[in-house]
């Protein structure tokens, strides 16, 4: 017999995520190496311990995703709870806390993925539990999916399930990170729930060139290092184009509705704005970020060889081979070979839908002030596997982030709140129950 959802106390179920995401944060997964395996190691003890199975599925030495499946009765097709388990380097001097620690204090759970992004992988596993422990009758399969691999790029991740398991990936909708929400935008205090339908595509480029080498006191004019800061101070100057996505005209007519952004109707009008704000000049223009440099072996030497990556993001519809042409030209020099490291491309998700439906209702009974902002995902995540395969991807990580709070992913002392587990955590169940139950 099935239990009332409503007898559920939701700060005891907040309690406990706290306490399965400090544990999985202990877990390092530092991506490199992944070490992935320790994490499914981790989720697969709890999955036995409910008496829920899974299947692991290994795509190299330790590089290990988990699914488990809470069966419906197949009148509807999946709903993949989707999150990977890797989570991207610390600089440790720059941490005022210990980055695997998990701990808990002034309100907050500090440590790496607490945001990105076991933080939404517990609440995922928490809905899956929820669901088993009151007994609902499911119309859809609920699939909790465990990736690897998805900070550098997917090869052992989404890409090698493209192209070995591709059923897997199929569903009538899939969950996952791509957008957070917001306590505030600029003065209006009011909850925003961003959620994504889109996201930009990853290109990575390295730029390399070569020179003479020889001694500190005798310069020329062929100094590989010279030649290629001259190349990267070009790609800093290059102006790209203002865009605004279909998939953005919502998320800027609701803000303007809202009394948060000045009407937005041409590129012109996004000018006026995205200077002062990182994401929104993000979200209309392909971005290209200098992210490593390598040159020389000694202060006297001039170096014989230099490298450096950019970091490109494109909005969707452009293409990489272009976007790598137009950099050669904005480079001009022959000298300086530019060479694609890793390019992906993701399709849209229809935004009406009943996801959609769904999600705004559940953030409207958590607060009549609540609002849903239609918006594309600055960074790519594993929903574009998804995508590929026919399977309809949505981020949604229900929780309100501060600014400085939201600046901690990728940064230093990441941390999420306690209020915002909970509050994660009892949104994803919502939606999930309203998606897959009768």
């Amino acid at each position: 017999m099935a239990l009332d959802p409503a007898a559920l106390d939701w700060d005891e179920v907040g309690a406990e995520a706290t306490a399965l995401l400090s544990e999985f944060i202990a877990v390092d997964t530092t991506n490199p190496p992944g070490n992935e395996e320790a994490a499914c190691a981790f989720l697969g003890a709890i999955l036995r311990r409910e008496g829920l199975t899974y299947d692991l599925y290994e795509a190299g030495p330790g590089r290990v995703s988990l699914v488990s499946r809470l069966a419906g009765d197949g009148s509807g097709g999946p709903v993949i709870l989707l999150n990977h388990t890797d989570v991207v380097p610390v600089e440790r001097e720059f941490w005022t806390v210990e980055p695997f620690g998990g701990e808990v204090r002034d309100g907050y759970l500090w440590g790496r993925g607490a945001l990105d992004m076991k933080g939404m992988g517990i609440f995922e596993l928490m809905a899956l539990l929820l669901l088993k422990r009151l007994g609902i009758p499911l119309r859809r399969d609920v699939v909790f999916f465990a990736m690897a691999d998805e900070e550098a790029g997917g090869e052992y991740g989404i890409d090698w399930f493209v192209h070995n398991h591709p059923d897997l990936l199929k569903g009538d909708f899939c969950l996952n990170e791509g957008a957070y929400g917001w306590a505030s935008w600029s003065s209006v205090e009011r909850p925003f729930f961003g959620l994504s339908t889109t996201e930009k595509n990853p290109l990575w480029l390295r730029l390399r060139t070569e020179g003479p080498p020889g001694h500190g006191s005798l310069p020329h004019d062929q100094n590989a290092l010279g030649r290629l800061v001259r190349a990267l101070d070009r790609i800093q100057e290059w102006r790209r184009p203002r865009v605004i996505l279909p998939e953005m005209e919502a998320f800027f007519d609701r803000l303007a509705q809202a009394g948060a952004l000045p009407t937005v109707r041409t590129p012109a009008d996004v000018d006026a704005i995205a200077t002062g704000d990182r994401m929104i000049n993000a979200l209309t223009q392909d971005t290209v970020s200098l992210t490593t440099f390598h040159s020389g072996i000694k202060s006297n030497v001039i170096p014989a060889q230099a490298e450096a990556t950019l970091d490109c993001r494109l909005l969707p519809g452009q293409d990489a081979g272009e976007f790598t042409r137009q950099v050669r030209e904005i480079i001009a020099d022959p000298d300086v070979s530019v060479e694609p490291i890793m390019a992906a491309q993701t399709v849209t998700s229809r935004l009406q839908s009943e996801v959609y439906d769904v999600a705004e209702a559940i953030v409207r009974e958590y607060d009549e002030r609540s609002l849903i902002l239609p918006v594309a995902s600055s960074w790519f995540t594993d929903s574009r596997g998804f995508r590929q395969v026919g399977t309809p991807s949505y981020g949604f990580v229900p929780v309100l982030l501060e600014p400085e709070d939201y600046a901690s992913i990728h940064g230093h002392d990441e941390r999420l709140s306690l209020d915002n587990i909970r509050l994660g955590t009892q949104l994803i169940f919502e939606l999930v129950r309203r998606l897959a139950a009768y």
